[in-house]
């Protein structure tokens, strides 16, 4: 009876750890843009690094505004995932916000146009500390986009940070 229960208690560990494993190994990221600096920012000329203000320490994109406003951040270009889910995640802050902050993640596809997922869902206003935010983007299969834009949207006015934004492949 004890060899039995040991033995059950071995079959179930391994299980959970290959449960884990598994699991932990089914997210991959495609792009990760640690917002160090500048480089590849698309509205660069409205926004600013702040070096004194980030979740992971070297730095993030401050943006500021009087009014609503969509701050287009990144393109990816052509990332070949079909049949997954597409997951936009950063780290937010806000400051003084009237309105509403959220992610914007539009997908382009060939010949089709574009579709977008919004982070309506939990949006940031007032002023918080660094909190991580992601939407989901389901892609079926033979839906592959030629673009990803990922986006800043402040619905209002005050200041946001956006800081270790990524893009991620998960399944659907």
């Amino acid at each position: 009876m004890r060899r039995s229960n040991a033995a059950l208690a071995v079959i179930a560990a391994v299980i959970a750890a290959a449960g884990c494993t598994r699991d932990a190994g089914d997210v991959i990221e495609i792009k990760h843009y640690p917002v160090d600096d500048l480089d590849g920012v698309i509205m660069a000329g409205c926004v600013e690094l702040d070096d004194a203000v980030s979740a992971d320490g070297g730095g993030s994109i401050r943006v500021a505004t009087t009014e609503p406003v969509t701050f287009r951040l990144y393109e990816t270009g052509d990332i070949d995932v079909e049949d997954a889910r597409l997951i936009y995640r950063a780290k937010l802050k806000t400051q003084a916000v009237e309105g509403r902050v959220y992610l914007e993640m539009y997908c382009h596809f060939e010949g089709k146009g574009e579709a977008f997922s919004r982070g309506l869902q939990a949006p940031l206003t007032g002023t918080t500390d660094w909190v991580s935010e992601e939407i989901p983007f389901f892609l079926r299969e033979g839906e592959n986009p030629d673009n990803v834009r990922l986006n800043l949207v402040i619905d209002g006015s005050g200041t946001a940070w956006i800081d270790d934004i990524r893009l991620l492949k998960a399944p659907r």
